[in-house]
């Protein structure tokens, strides 16, 4: 397998990308919303609610960071169902199959091109939300929350696993729908697990800390592994040739 090929078609897709609109909202809209929704819910309930501490504070920040992960595992969703989906509909993905590119390439370009912007999109949207939580909660906690290992281990691990997760998914179900819509909808079941992290988290029952973080990311791991050999069976030049109609 060659990178230097992968990311050839990597770089085709990203010039598909600029004028599909539905890509580049699903790039832009979702971390905008994130960055600027939970500072707000948070300034807003410090001024509701006598019972935010600064003891209480963090463990509700750390849910709120964990949206992030959220998000950077729903963005990709649109864009790799497109990638396959959307070039099998419009009968560009058969010229793509007759290069002499492995299908291995071919799977890793469009991976790349569905991770690079979910990456992008989604650290820059960590950046406005850990300035706004930061000027948010100083005045209760008396310096500055962000940044800690705790949003380190949460970017720069678990972040990365869960797009990776998010975009090996939408390969496997791409290979058994008709369309862009339909793909993107099933993959949303694959969000279930982490909104269900969410809500422990938010209950108290689990502790987003640097400790559950990693165990998280080396589950998610473990599934992107998983992933990554059903997505190769599925993502072959026969089946989409023959099967994908």
């Amino acid at each position: 397998m060659r990178l230097s090929k992968a990311w050839i078609i990597a770089a085709r897709d990203f010039k598909i990308f600029r004028r599909v609109k539905n890509v580049w909202y699903s790039i832009i809209v979702f971390p905008v919303i994130i960055s600027v929704l939970f500072p707000t819910i948070l300034e807003y309930a410090g001024s509701r609610s006598h019972g935010l501490t600064a003891a209480t504070l963090p463990g509700l920040i750390n849910s709120f960071s964990f949206f992030l992960v959220i998000g950077a595992a729903y963005v990709p969703l649109g864009i790799a169902s497109y990638s396959i989906v959307g070039e099998k509909v419009e009968k560009s993905l058969e010229p793509l199959l007759a290069t002499p590119l492995t299908d291995g390439e071919i799977l890793l370009g469009k991976a790349i091109s569905a991770i690079v912007p979910t990456l992008v999109a989604m650290y820059a949207a960590a950046v406005v939300f850990m300035v706004g939580i930061d000027e948010v909660a100083f005045s209760k906690l008396g310096y500055y929350y962000f940044p800690n290992w705790t949003i380190a281990t949460l970017l720069l691990v678990l972040m990365p696993v869960a797009i990776v997760m998010s975009v090996l998914f939408s390969v496997i179900v791409s290979s058994r729908v008709n369309d862009v819509r339909s793909a993107s909808s099933f993959g949303i079941f694959m969000l279930f697990p982490l909104l269900g992290i969410y809500l422990l988290s938010e209950t108290g029952i689990v502790t987003l800390d640097v400790n559950n973080l990693l165990i998280i990311s080396g589950i998610l791991l473990a599934v992107d592994v998983a992933l990554f050999f059903v997505s190769t069976a599925t993502f072959s030049r026969e089946e989409i040739l023959t099967k994908w109609k």
